[in-house]
Order: C-alpha cells, then sequence, then structure tokens
C-alpha cells in the first residue's frame, strides 16, 4: 500500500500529498472532455472553474484509486503571493486555486501523453492521436494569430478561456506569425476570460452548490469593550429532489449573538456538518482559578460549520452560545482542508494618544498577519500558550505548533509564518434590549 507524505523540497515551497491509502497497481489513462472557460471532466466528475479547494480534493478522495499521486504545493512563508496547486502527477494535470479566495482558477495540462482530451465529443489528444497544429486546428477552427515567447521557445495559440502552447525546439528561428507544420501540444490551460495572464477564479457556478449554504463575508459585530456577534452574508442556490434547480445565487443576511439559544442558530444558519462535545477543557489551566470550578457533568459542545468556516460553542447547562471560532484554512496549518476559508471582517476603533486627537477606524481580515494585529491592538502582556495538535499520543504534526495570543476578548492563533489559522472570540450575552435584525433575503 502506498501512502501519502509531507516533505519540503525548497525553503520556500511545501509539498504534500493526499493522504489516502491506494493499492500499487496501473489504473487506465483519463479520458476527459476539454470545455473551454469552463472545466475539464468526465461523466463521473468534473474540474469547474470557480470550484472551491475542498471539492476538488472531494472528488480526488472520492477517486484515489483511479487519481493516485497527488501533490500539494504552496508556499510556506508566503501563501497569499502564489497560487495553491493541486498537482496529479500521474495524469500530468495541475489544478491552480487562488491564494485568497481558494477557488479554482486555472486548469494546466502539462503532460497531454498521460491524458485522452476530447472537445464536443472528439478526440484531439490520445495515444493513437497526436495534438499537431493541424489537428488542434480541425478540432478548433481558426483563432488569432499564434503568440511567441522566446524565453520559453513556445508559441501559444490563444482561444476565449483556452491557450495552447507548442514546443518550437527543432526550428531554428521562430516564424512570426504562422506555427510551423507538425508542431505538437506541449501544454494546455483552460482558464476565464481572453488572456491567461491575467485571469481571476470566476464565481463559484451553480453545480458547485450542491444545496450547500457558503459564506460570502463574515463580519464580527463589536462594541466598545468586545465583539457582540457576527454578521454572516450567506449565499445559496436552492435544489432538491424532484424540484428545478434555482437558476440563480440567492444572497441572505444571518445575525449571531453571544446568548443565542441553540434554536436561534439552527433557525438562522441551519444545522450544523456535526455536533462536537469537548472531552475536556485543555485551556483550563490557564484560566484565574482553574482548580474552584465545579466539574460539569455535562460537557460543552460546538456546532461546527465547517463550509462556513466557523465553530459556535454553547454552555452545557444553559444551552447558550458562549464562544466562536473563525478559520482561515492556510495550508501548512493542521486543520487544513477540514473548514473552507472564514473571509471575515473584525472593525477596530484605536484611540490615538492625546484627549484631543481623533480615534481611527481599522479593520483586521483572514489575510492580517500577526505583527500587523500586534501594531493595532498592542503587544500581549502574557506569553502565548503553545498548541501542539496531533492525531494521538504518538502521532507528530508534521507542521509545527501555532501559537495563541490573546488581546481585547479575541484569541489568535498565530502560525509560525506569522499568518492567523484561527480567532476564537469570546464576548457577554447579548442584552436583552438588544433586538435581532430581521434575517430577510436580499
Amino acid at each position: 500500500m502506498a501512502r501519502g507524505y509531507f516533505e519540503r523540497e525548497d525553503p520556500d515551497l511545501a509539498q504534500s500529498e493526499v493522504l489516502v491509502d491506494i493499492p500499487n497497481f496501473s489504473p487506465p489513462m483519463l479520458d476527459l472532455e476539454v470545455v473551454p472557460e469552463r472545466s475539464l471532466g468526465n461523466e463521473q466528475w468534473e474540474f469547474a472553474l470557480g470550484m472551491p479547494l475542498a471539492q476538488a480534493i472531494s472528488i480526488l478522495q472520492k477517486h484515489c484509486r483511479i487519481i493516485k499521486n497527488v501533490q500539494v504545493l504552496y508556499s510556506e512563508q508566503m501563501p497569499l503571493s502564489h497560487d495553491l496547486i493541486l498537482n496529479l502527477t500521474q495524469d500530468g494535470i495541475k489544478l491552480l486555486f487562488d491564494a485568497c479566495n481558494q477557488r479554482l482558477k486555472v486548469i494546466e495540462v502539462y503532460d497531454l501523453s498521460k491524458v485522452k482530451l476530447k472537445y464536443c465529443g472528439v478526440h484531439f489528444n490520445s495515444q493513437a492521436i497526436a495534438p499537431t497544429i493541424e489537428q488542434i486546428d480541425q478540432s478548433f477552427g481558426a483563432t488569432h494569430p499564434g503568440v511567441y515567447n522566446a524565453a520559453e521557445q513556445l508559441f501559444h495559440l490563444n482561444f476565449r478561456g483556452l491557450s495552447f502552447s507548442f514546443q518550437l525546439d527543432s526550428w531554428s528561428e521562430a516564424p512570426k506569425y504562422e506555427i510551423p507544420h507538425g508542431a505538437t501540444v506541449r501544454r494546455m490551460y483552460i482558464y476565464s476570460g481572453n488572456n491567461l495572464q491575467e485571469t481571476k477564479a470566476p464565481v463559484m457556478p451553480l453545480a458547485c452548490y450542491l444545496g450547500n449554504v457558503y459564506a460570502e463575508s463574515v463580519l464580527v459585530l463589536r462594541d466598545g469593550a468586545g465583539p457582540l456577534g457576527l454578521k454572516l452574508r450567506l449565499l445559496t442556490a436552492g435544489c432538491g429532489p424532484g424540484v428545478l434547480a434555482d437558476t440563480k445565487v440567492r444572497a441572505v443576511e444571518r445575525n449571531i449573538y453571544f446568548g443565542d439559544s441553540c434554536q436561534d442558530v439552527l433557525s438562522a444558519l441551519g444545522s450544523p456538518h456535526k455536533v462536537f462535545y469537548k472531552s475536556e477543557d485543555k485551556m483550563k489551566i490557564h484560566s484565574p482559578s482553574p482548580h474552584k470550578q465545579v466539574p460539569s457533568k455535562c460537557n460543552d459542545y460546538f456546532f461546527n460549520y465547517y463550509i462556513l468556516g466557523v465553530d459556535i460553542l454553547f454552555d452545557s447547562t444553559t444551552h447558550l452560545v458562549k464562544k466562536f471560532v473563525l478559520h482561515t484554512n492556510y495550508p501548512g496549518h493542521y486543520n487544513f482542508n477540514i473548514y473552507h476559508r472564514c473571509d471575515f471582517k473584525i472593525p477596530l476603533i484605536i484611540k490615538k494618544d492625546g484627549a484631543d486627537a481623533p480615534s481611527e477606524d481599522c479593520i483586521l481580515t483572514t489575510y492580517s498577519k500577526w505583527d500587523q494585529i500586534q501594531e493595532l491592538l498592542g503587544h500581549p502582556m502574557e506569553k502565548p500558550v503553545v498548541l501542539h495538535r496531533s492525531s494521538s499520543a504518538n502521532n507528530t504534526n508534521p507542521f509545527g505548533s501555532t501559537f495563541c495570543f490573546g488581546l481585547q476578548r479575541m484569541i489568535f492563533e498565530v502560525m509560525q509564518n506569522n499568518h492567523i489559522a484561527s480567532v476564537t472570540l469570546y464576548g457577554a450575552p447579548r442584552p436583552s434590549s438588544l433586538a435581532r435584525a430581521d434575517p430577510s433575503a436580499h
């Protein structure tokens, strides 16, 4: 049995393999349909532009007996500066995801000898059909003249949402406009728009909603003392058995406060993906008087909303909200790919020195670094709590420890690259005078 692994090949490039056990045999070559500006797939599955990272990984895990040896490539020190890549080494395919929104931006086929490709049901690349310039012209028709890149020695032929790169090693002098006869495709790219270099990940396709609710943004509601709750802008596209799929995405807003009941949360957000009961509170030892607390017969419990990137902790006695946890889903963290990225904003009012000095409005986001946060909120008075995560006492965490700092009723879990892995919010219960906002659809 082959087991996935984690390794570093370069100080700035981290690489890991999807952790699945797979038998060692040679699966058949993938036979895939190319849809320009949209997708690459077959009757069983499809990689669609705009697809969330977690859905693509779910496809790979489901078909792990056919699609094997998948690498996860990312920049360890600067995860927002480079695309996050799923490299299907056995099939010669790379899936490039936007580093910020973690949606599929580009599909690259970099080794056409490892895969069969067809367009409108007709093969243009297979073991029997070479992807020559003549074959591409026959399959896709005429387009604008190609563009030669002297540094790469590649000729790029561009269609809308689709580009082919031709190798010109055997020609001493490249032609100005026309690709030489017999030139073969070296790489193929599927993307959105007319320019591969300027392309962006499109909005998530309707087919990717699958009846789920996604968070477009999460705003932390605050007063002068600290957090009050969350304002979530949710996106959904209704579908179900026997019902025509909703042809447009609907946006709704929901507010959740500290002190809300389970029923309040269920009514606003629906059922969680999982309910997790805490077996122990590992952070209790850091409270002022941990040994004076009366042991409870019941345990506090979390509602885990993986797709929203949010956990909500309820008190075991009152069944009211006492904590929110917002997850950033950075690669290189132990919980990577368990949650979708929560795109949160935390508004702050920074008071400047001097009685007459005006205050300054600032916003912390999913992409703020720990040193930037300290410049706004100040340095913590206490040393951090070091968090060691592992699946069991005998296993080690290849990603290393994280560090938890507390500031203004918020705990920031900081990774070793200075990015924030999660933010935990504590707050007083919502006053009875504070009315719940009308969660009407927009």
